[in-house]
């Protein structure tokens, strides 16, 4: 069972903010987004099981991405960090409320977010706080009717 990271994402209006943020200059010579983090992660063989990074926008869950690897990271201050090597495909999940916090926490597989699917392009986002409400009323937003694709 896959061990995941939840982290916020501080200043983003919107998941289409996530992914414009992660194609400036935060990508590595791999062309990979990256965060940096202050702490590396101590589990890291759990997280890179199949794990992802939970992105909590505007006090909700709204999506992931697959955690590829961890990175030594220094920057202009010497001091050394860790870098989250993230998959740039940002996977939809069921909106769930989550309160701020500091730096990131693991999250295990059980408490993950049902995902909804991948994003596709120039899809209509629902706004979060709206996102949040309709998932309290049981209603799932963007998520493939049963049977369909079949």
């Amino acid at each position: 069972m896959a061990l995941h990271l939840i982290k916020l994402s501080v200043g983003t209006r919107d998941v289409a903010d996530l992914r414009r943020w992660q194609s400036g200059p935060g990508r590595g010579h791999d062309g990979l987004p990256r965060h940096v983090t202050r702490m590396r992660p101590k589990r890291e063989a759990e997280l890179l099981e199949g794990g992802s990074v939970f992105w909590v926008i505007r006090r909700a869950v709204l999506c992931r991405q697959r955690l590829l690897r961890l990175e030594e990271h220094r920057g202009q201050d010497g001091v050394p960090r860790c870098a989250l090597v993230l998959d740039p495909e940002l996977v939809k999940v069921t909106p769930v409320p989550r309160k701020a916090f500091q730096g990131w926490r693991y999250l295990p597989a059980r408490d993950a977010p049902r995902d909804l699917g991948a994003f596709a392009e120039g899809e209509a986002e629902l706004p979060p706080k709206l996102a949040m409400a309709l998932a309290e009323m049981g209603v799932v937003w963007g998520a493939a009717p049963a049977g369909a694709g079949r």
